[in-house]
């Protein structure tokens, strides 16, 4: 009980402090107004002493903690102005320490680190089945061998295998990886893991306290409890500056043998430009960071962070959107791929699975009319089967017999190379084509991990439950230094501390299963806007939007923040010791070296509040108006992206039916969206987009290279148009035109996709970075 009423106490001694010595200085002031020294006397006395007292406590705290600060100056020098009368310097000294003691207590307040979402997630009882009664027993009583039910949507309360049925599972909490996986009967499923389907029966391997949940959170309690206390800026440079204030008060008290002379260096001596201007600047750091979507716990975290150079990231949530969506719709030989969608969408509107949501979006987004479904049966880990305008339609998996055929096999090698999951649509039991999804890259990821670099990261490393495939593909296109797949948590703790022995580590995760690395970094990050409460718990630092590239917008704020930090400390110390050699040939009282102490705080202070204005030498001005333009054709290229497929199909046809009527007829489809849409979209951006840029980046060699590209486009398209002219006067397309038509067909569409994603990750994200400081004028340095 006395130690919960002690943390309320604790929080009331720097507020209580400011009051008192503020009160004290004000009223002696009054009293000194009025003509009434001696009572003036004792207001800046008991203003002297209050702040003696939790003064002496801090030094004999650090000195238990193997530290010499630098309030062992600021006691001196209290302690000096009462024995050598100087009241006024005291209440000033003591009025300087109040609020340095204040903004830094501000500054390092957290927010708890209990972990209480990954405690109150832990499953406390679980259903076991003796015979056919099925009870409900406290989790620490079930044992080794024990048959237990988990029923839809429950918690896997410990550790076991698979009894009776498939079971479908949503592994989130311990992967991070979206994608809901299959069990079959004898095969391992681990604590923690959710029922994403019917009900099983597992045969418990292992206790309650033995399973791999009951291990997370150990893991995040150990690693949490492992970090060391942040050593304060001001007592760094206090190694020096220390001794060397008192070896100037002793030679100034020796030589002249004058004990004010002594107290007047130490007065000077008082360490204000640490106490105060270091403070402010990490303040203002953490609110500049909080106006741009990051919430730091800490002032040592922001301190950190600005000498970050190793950065480790999860996959899924962080560096990719999370959740699944539609890549592409194969429609089967002779079929449409926009009815395939449509059928496949009507089936799954009644289907909570993560797949179904992302084709019914992916239809909803194309404007697809969806029909009623009706006669509904969801199998897990199967798919769902209704009836729809008569027929019986299926999505989901096919029987492993009913892969058989080119066709099919071409879906699946696609699927396997494009590290897809496949959706298969069935009318009457017959397939008709498949959906494609995967969890894609944030359209901000690359251009985040370039400003990463830039930042100071000098190390990039991806953590991921997910399999090596995959993995490796994100890995290559960010350009990681290092990737490691299919990651348990423990495996991500030991990976990340393997980091923090070589170098500052910051992690950024977004799921319960991070929680433990994010703990053991020497910089937790994570995903608030979307990621486990477990994680946010255990971070150092929250990213209040789903947006990765707050973490780049947080290391300038903590880099240039640490500069202004150390300037200010810097500058303000120079100063001091200049006062301090003036004080020490007996030119400066006491009460005036205070006073000019005082003087040099506040010029210390109004730099060191330039820290909330951000490094003007990392942003510059986005016009509002080519913000619009970036917004427009962002918007274009969304609507252009769901056309593409048709100039692959046009090439596909080529392939498949030769140089019949009907692959002149996609021909010629394919040509008209080239020259009526693409054309003049790539055209736009060149005479318009282009040109603007040109001024916020630099320059206009930042667009040369997509200028090139444009070109390219413009050249394949005319051939392309060409090729056309020629097929309609011949009536059909000629032999000799195929080879040539489809390298220009593939050619295009690969061209296409590759430059709108250049241009999305280069130009389009600037639109959303221009909005981080709510005014829609700023925009990051590419």
């Amino acid at each position: 009980m006395a130690a919960r009423w002690l943390i309320p106490i604790r929080a009331l001694v720097e507020p209580a402090l400011v009051v008192v010595t503020v009160g004290a200085l004000a009223g002696g002031g009054i009293a000194w107004l009025a003509g009434r020294q001696q009572v003036a006397d004792w207001c800046w006395i008991a203003g002297t002493v209050f702040a003696v007292i939790p003064a002496v406590v801090w030094v004999v705290v650090a000195l238990r903690r193997g530290r010499l600060g630098v309030d062992v100056i600021a006691v001196l020098s209290l302690v000096g102005t009462l024995v050598v009368h100087e009241y006024l310097a005291g209440a000033l000294i003591a009025v300087m320490l109040a609020g340095g003691r204040a903004l830094e207590a501000a500054a390092t307040r957290r927010a708890s680190g209990d972990l209480r979402a990954l405690l109150e997630r832990a499953p406390r009882f679980a259903r076991r089945r003796i015979g056919a009664t099925v009870s409900v027993v406290p989790i620490g009583a079930v044992a080794v061998d024990d048959l237990l039910v988990v029923g839809p949507g429950e918690v896997v309360p410990v550790d076991g295998r698979v009894a009776d049925v498939v079971a479908v599972l949503d592994e989130s909490v311990l992967t991070g990886e979206p994608l809901q996986v299959e069990r079959a009967v004898g095969e391992p499923v681990r604590s923690g893991v959710v029922n994403a389907g019917g009900a099983f029966e597992i045969r418990a391997t292992a206790t309650a306290d033995e399973s791999t949940y009951a291990g997370i959170v150990r893991l995040a309690q150990q690693a949490g409890a492992e970090n060391a206390p942040i050593v304060r800026l001001a007592d760094r440079y206090a190694a020096w500056f220390l001794p060397l204030a008192l070896l100037l008060a002793g030679a100034a008290w020796a030589v002249s043998g004058s004990a004010t002379r002594a107290v007047a260096v130490l007065v000077v001596a008082t360490p204000c430009p640490l106490l105060l201007a270091a403070p402010v600047a990490i303040v203002s750091g953490l609110s500049r960071a909080s106006r741009v979507g990051v919430i730091i716990r800490n002032a040592g975290a922001l301190e950190h962070l600005g000498q970050a150079t190793t950065l480790v990231m999860d996959k899924t949530g962080t560096l990719t959107m999370g959740r699944p969506v539609v890549v592409d719709v194969v429609a089967a030989p002779g079929g449409d791929a926009t009815e395939v969608l449509r059928l496949a969408a009507s089936v799954d509107q009644l289907s909570p699975h993560v797949l179904s949501e992302a084709i019914v979006t992916e239809a909803l987004g194309r404007g697809l009319p969806l029909s009623v479904p009706t006669e509904v049966l969801e199998e897990p880990g199967r798919g769902v089967t209704a009836t729809v305008a008569g027929r019986r339609i299926a999505v989901g998996k096919l029987p492993d017999d009913a892969t058989s055929g080119a066709w099919a096999r071409g879906v699946i090698n696609r699927a396997r190379l494009d590290g897809t999951a496949i959706a298969w649509v069935c009318v009457d039991g017959g397939r008709i084509g498949a959906v494609l999804l995967r969890d894609p890259l944030r359209r901000d990821a690359p251009r985040t991990i370039r400003r990463l670099r830039e930042a100071g990261v000098k190390r990039l490393v991806m953590l991921t439950g997910d399999r090596p495939e995959p993995a490796r593909e994100v890995a290559t296109v960010l350009g990681l230094d290092e990737v490691f797949a299919q990651q348990s948590p423990a495996d991500k703790v030991a990976a990340v501390r393997a980091e923090c022995e070589h170098a500052v580590t910051v992690m950024v995760g977004d799921g319960i299963n991070d929680a433990p690395a994010l703990a053991a970094a020497t910089i937790g990050v994570a995903m608030g806007a979307r990621g486990a409460s477990a994680s946010s718990e255990a971070a150092d630092m929250v990213l209040t939007t789903d947006r990765v590239d707050r973490l780049a917008d947080a290391m300038d704020v903590a880099r240039w923040s640490r500069r202004i930090a150390v300037q200010s400390a810097v500058v303000g110390m120079a100063l001091s010791l200049l006062a301090m050699g003036v004080a020490a040939l007996g030119w400066l009282p006491p009460a005036a070296g205070a006073l000019l102490q005082e003087g040099i705080d506040v010029a210390v202070i109004l730099n060191a509040l330039r820290a909330l204005r951000g490094n003007p030498a990392t942003e510059l001005a986005l016009p509002t108006g080519t913000k619009e333009m970036l917004n427009r054709f962002s918007a274009e290229h969304d609507e252009l992206r769901d056309t593409l497929g048709i100039i692959r199909d046009s090439a596909d046809r080529l392939v498949d039916g030769g140089a019949d009527a009907g692959a002149l007829e996609s021909l010629i489809a394919a040509q008209a969206l080239i020259t009526g849409r693409i054309v003049p979209h790539e055209l736009a951006e060149e005479t318009e987009l282009y040109p603007a840029l040109a001024r916020p980046l630099g320059s206009g060699e930042a667009t040369a290279t997509m200028s090139r590209t444009h070109a390219e486009i413009q050249r394949l398209a005319d051939r392309i148009a060409a090729h056309v002219g020629l097929a309609r006067s011949e009536g059909a397309i000629q032999p000799e035109q195929v080879d040539d038509l489809l390298a220009c067909l593939y050619g295009l569409y690969a061209l296409l996709r590759l430059h709108f994603v250049q241009e999305e990750e280069s130009y389009f994200t600037l639109a959303q970075e221009s909005e981080r400081d709510g005014t829609g004028t700023r925009a990051q340095s590419p």
